[in-house]
């Protein structure tokens, strides 16, 4: 197969180079084959190799290729329910794991680029989740009152704070976590790589899984060029997973989320919009969410067409939203636009399924896979090294396929559609 090029995006741009990952073109015996080169994936190889097992990822396209290098770029912590629900759905003790687990994951991302040095543009500014409507300020404040309870370093801001914050006097109240921060999203899966590689992991691009069957006592996985006989496999796939298990595509909703791009701003006009550079998303019906870079771009996100896009017209109301927020950029050329899939479960929890003896599947990032990806693979190596005995942070349960996946398309336009209005109605 021929390697797709990278979405028009100002990250492929601007990325730092890329590894070797050739085309795996000879047969390969190994401990664990992992299918899907993005954070799930190539984190659980570091992991896997840091301990000495011996871990090959199967990626289809180039590592980074999908959501993993194309995303808004935040290392948000926690997950989409608030801890007091991740407590009634999971019992008081594995919802406190999930919680802890959760809301550390910036620190350890953060913790891992500083151990390997990758060079990605990271930093530690804090994320906001933002409200513009009264009930959403006091569901954020509920929000921010259980993190508190539980010793996080979370604190809740008002109008005034927000309105030195951000620039904007669009907020009402916001919830900032100073464990927040962001990053180079395709740099990082490019590091992520290279360390992987570096400790001892194979990674092969262009090499997508045709097929997947048991073979005597291992695992029997088909590519384009060669065959791969594994003890163990994991399923990484997330936005772009498809019939490889039986019903495991019908999990998930992938979902596109867009991205806008200016050029550069002016150091006065940088330092009015988000001046201490924390990342920010909104708590709407429809989230938008945006940061400013280390080159004092504009990056601002949200839900756009369910296609591929190449030009920030296709997502004209993003700019029109940022004019909204700050009318001192009216004018500033945009210079990306572009967008890629990610995978949303019904529940909204990050799935972990064993449907077969020696399989392992991670996917259902829900727009949180930057930090929470990354920190999977520390808990999913575990789990491929210790088997079901290795507890996990996170539920491990049966795939079960979303009721009507064929209508998902009409649902989701008619749910951002739906959403929007809310949005502006403000309720």
């Amino acid at each position: 197969m021929t390697r797709l090029p990278l979405p028009p995006s100002l990250y492929a741009d601007t990325a730092v180079a890329p590894v070797a990952t050739p085309p795996l073109d000879t047969d390969k015996t190994v401990s664990v084959a992992i299918v899907g080169g993005g954070y799930t994936g190539l984190s659980t190889a570091l992991h896997l190799a840091e301990q000495g097992v011996e871990a090959l990822v199967l990626e289809a396209q180039e590592p980074g290729w999908g959501a993993s290098g194309n995303n808004g770029g935040h290392t948000n912590p926690g997950l989409k329910h608030d801890p007091d629900q991740i407590e009634a759905d999971f019992g008081a003790e594995l919802g406190r794991r999930m919680i802890e687990f959760s809301y550390g994951t910036p620190n350890f991302t953060h913790d891992l680029i500083r151990r390997y040095q990758i060079p990605c543009e990271a930093r530690q500014n804090g994320t906001l989740r933002a409200a513009y409507s009264e009930a959403g300020a006091a569901a954020i404040e509920k929000t921010a009152q259980q993190c508190i309870r539980r010793g996080m370093p979370v604190s809740y801001l008002g109008r005034e704070q927000l309105r030195e914050m951000t620039g904007s006097d669009r907020y009402i109240g916001a919830m900032l976590d100073t464990r927040g921060g962001d990053l180079h999203p395709l740099s990082y899966a490019r590091g992520l790589a290279r360390a992987a590689i570096s400790a001892g992991a194979k990674v092969h691009g262009e090499t997508p899984a045709q097929s997947l069957r048991r073979d005597g006592n291992r695992w029997r996985i088909e590519t384009p060029r060669a065959i791969v006989h594994a003890d163990k496999v994991l399923l990484a796939t997330n936005g772009f997973t498809d019939d490889l298990w039986p019903a495991l595509r019908r999990t998930i909703v992938p979902v596109f989320s867009s991205i806008a791009a200016t050029a550069p701003l002016s150091d006065a006009v940088a330092r009015s919009i988000m001046p201490t550079r924390p990342v920010l998303y909104e708590s709407g019906h429809i989230t938008v969410y945006y940061r400013i870079d280390q080159q004092n771009r504009l990056l601002m996100g949200g839900r756009g067409p369910m296609r591929w896009i190449s030009s920030p017209s296709d997502v004209a109301y993003l700019m029109r939203y940022a004019e909204r927020l700050w009318p001192q950029i009216k004018g500033v050329a945009w210079t990306h636009g572009w967008n890629s899939r990610l995978a949303i479960t019904g529940d909204h929890y990050p799935h972990v399924h064993e449907p077969a003896e020696s399989i392992l599947i991670s996917l259902g990032c829900n727009g949180r896979g930057v930090a929470l990806s990354t920190a999977m693979g520390a808990q999913l190596a575990r789990r491929l090294i210790g088997g079901a005995k290795a507890e996990i942070d996170m539920p491990v349960t049966g795939i079960k396929p979303i009721p009507m996946h064929a209508f998902w398309p009409v649902g989701v336009t008619t749910a951002v559609i739906a959403g929007r209005v809310r949005d502006r109605l403000g309720i």
